[in-house]
């Protein structure tokens, strides 16, 4: 279950509690993971960096000591702090030779699919030469990033080990496992080594936030497992401060938690699309959603109705129990709501599919 000598690509998150010493951010530790990460770079390993702290680093920068709350105020504070995390990891990986690329993303640029398969592309060139990535969200220009689409870096390091097809995902924390009920409450809490099925019991035991910097909790880091696990990814959830974790780690020692992947790696635009966020919503009626469940496409018969603004190629909700690649746009499908496939020409003209949405492009959402 360790072996993870036939692993290549490695997704490594740093979160902001691990990145802490007494309240403030640990440039140290820095100079700690340039080195373990120098260490499995010579041995044939691809890692990328997922890195909190920017925020963090902004608000040490400027003074502030309590935790950021405002979004403005946490976008000009991201903004700061940005620029002296990627100086601080530059400076340390400099020293084993080895070249750093900043990748900053919005949700926007993994929800589309173009700008998606670009981000791949360049960053497979990078491995090829390589550069380490560090990856962060772009918390200064967008608000989603920051407050509901993740939080925090575990999903992101999550839908990066999606996107970019890694082998594993390691997440780094100020915890060294999992456990079987919350060990600061519980003295005879025991770690859990191994979890090979996301059970419900694991779900609804996960925790609250951390530290003043970070908005993440256990809670969010199963949400992560859960992401990696479709896309056929390993997760090992370890102790950011263990000596020589990320070594440790790849040589197999039974460090942390490992999170076992899905039997069925799902196919990888299929995790796109279940991953993405849906720009508008279609009600369809019982036949519809029958048929689409018998894996047949979506026709505009089957419509009830049409919410929201959207394109076509966009992600779309169906009863919000399946995600689907919409074949029209939200203008062009109001016209068409409960028509027969036959008409859409004389409504739309010769130019218009009769499908809204092709079943190989229907993903049910999990349960």
């Amino acid at each position: 279950m360790r072996d993870f000598s036939k692993s290549k690509k490695i997704v490594i998150k740093i979160g902001t509690n691990t990145l802490t010493k007494n309240n403030k951010l640990n440039v140290e530790y820095i100079a700690n993971i340039a080195g373990q990460i120098a260490t499995i770079k010579s041995q044939g390993y691809q890692p990328l960096l997922v890195s909190s702290g920017a925020i963090g680093f902004g608000a040490r920068e400027m003074g502030i000591e309590k935790k950021v709350k405002k979004t403005r105020l946490k976008q000009a504070c991201a903004a700061i702090g940005q620029p002296i995390l990627v100086h601080s990891y530059r400076t340390e990986f400099q020293k084993y030779n080895i070249h750093i690329a900043q990748v900053l993303l919005t949700r926007e640029a993994l929800d589309n699919r173009d700008t998606y398969v670009n981000l791949k592309t360049a960053v497979e060139a990078l491995l090829e030469m390589g550069v380490v990535p560090i990856f962060n969200e772009n918390d200064s220009v967008s608000t989603s990033e920051i407050e509901p689409y993740i939080g925090d870096n575990d999903q992101l390091s999550a839908h990066i080990a999606s996107k970019l097809d890694a082998d594993l995902l390691i997440i780094l924390t100020d915890v060294d496992a999992l456990y079987d009920k919350n060990p600061n409450h519980f003295p005879d809490a025991k770690p859990i080594r191994v979890v090979e099925e996301l059970t419900e019991e694991i779900v609804a035991n996960a925790g609250g936030a951390g530290s003043s910097f970070a908005t993440g909790g256990m809670k969010t880091k199963i949400m992560a497992v859960r992401i990696a696990r479709k896309a056929g990814c390993r997760t090992v959830l370890a102790h950011g401060m263990a000596p020589d974790v990320v070594p440790r780690v790849l040589s197999g020692e039974e460090i942390g938690t490992l999170f076992l992947a899905d039997k069925q790696k799902m196919p990888n635009k299929a995790r796109w699309i279940l991953n993405a966020t849906p720009r508008g919503k279609l009600t369809i009626d019982a036949g519809a959603e029958a048929a689409i469940r018998l894996n047949k496409s979506l026709l505009p018969s089957g419509i009830v109705s049409v919410e929201g603004e959207f394109s076509k190629g966009d992600v779309i909700l169906i009863n919000d129990k399946f995600k689907a690649i919409a074949g029209s746009d939200s203008s062009n499908m109001r016209q068409i709501i409960g028509v027969h496939s036959r008409e859409i020409k004389n409504i739309l003209g010769e130019a218009k599919r009769d499908v809204i949405c092709r079943s190989q492009e229907i993903i049910p959402i999990p349960e």
